[in-house]
């Protein structure tokens, strides 16, 4: 049991958010938009698949250099460079905010705003470190959910063109938190990106999700999580207040690696 933690940093995709592909709707009139911006006369599926495999080529670089592409270049220089300069850079806010939407509706887990709310009633503070594309979606989400007043911070990727495992983003949100890493735990499902961050940042503890149908965890002495959560409620086991960090509470405590 660690004491004195007053802050809780959470990954948004795949821990906070997840992807709901069945809404074809949503997904159709966003790559149709995306079509109709580009000007192409492709099935808007097919230029979809397209742009996804630059895109692929686009992330590779992404995560060699720890960085996040402004929109503008994003779209320039890997996804439609052929295409005309000055309309592309005009419209690439709505191009990048499209495209995240072509891969589906992203949702909020199940008891995911209880169980914040819960754990700010026990006094942690709650911050938000994030890689993404794109600027306008998470600011949209927050206003429209009504849930701003619950993060002491939002960190995104695109913001600060700082990606996770680099130690920097970790650390612009715990100067806007006002916490130092020692009193901090990290909450993510990438553990090379999210767990291994946290610990290059000295964050005191890790906490790994690994939901049910995801990936399992290939575990390893620098990616291990000091425990593993398998549903995003569980951190109220784990996380019970008076500023305690309890891995040993959680249903399935992180191996040690032999």
């Amino acid at each position: 049991m660690k004491e004195n933690i007053k802050a809780i940093f959470l990954d948004l995709g795949g821990t906070f958010r997840v992807v709901d592909e069945t809404n074809r709707p949503y997904i159709a009139q966003a790559r149709g938009r995306i079509a109709e911006i580009c000007g192409t006369d492709m099935d808007p599926d097919a230029y979809y698949d397209m742009l996804n495999k630059r895109y692929d080529t686009y992330r590779n670089w992404a995560l060699k250099y720890m960085c996040e592409a402004p929109e503008t270049m994003l779209w320039t220089r890997w996804l439609v460079p052929e295409l005309d300069r000055d309309h592309i850079e005009k419209h690439a806010k709505e191009l990048t905010y499209c495209f995240r939407r072509s891969k589906g509706e992203r949702v909020v887990v199940e008891k995911g705003i209880e169980t914040v709310k819960e754990l700010r009633k026990r006094g942690y503070k709650i911050g938000i470190i994030s890689d993404l594309i794109g600027t306008i979606e998470i600011d949209e989400w927050l206003d429209h959910d009504g849930i701003r007043d619950l993060f002491c911070t939002v960190q995104q990727s695109s913001v600060t063109m700082l990606r996770k495992p680099h130690p920097a983003i970790y650390f612009l949100a715990l100067e806007e938190a006002g916490v130092r890493p020692e009193e901090s735990c990290f909450v993510g499902d990438n553990l090379k990106r999210d767990i291994i961050g946290a610990k290059q940042s000295n964050f005191a503890g890790t906490v790994g999700a690994e939901y049910p149908g995801g990936l399992e965890f290939k575990l390893t002495e620098e990616n291990r999580p000091d425990c593993i959560l398998h549903h995003f409620d569980e951190l109220l086991n784990i996380f019970p207040g008076d500023g305690k960090f309890c891995p040993e509470a959680a249903e399935d405590p992180a191996p040690r690696i032999q």
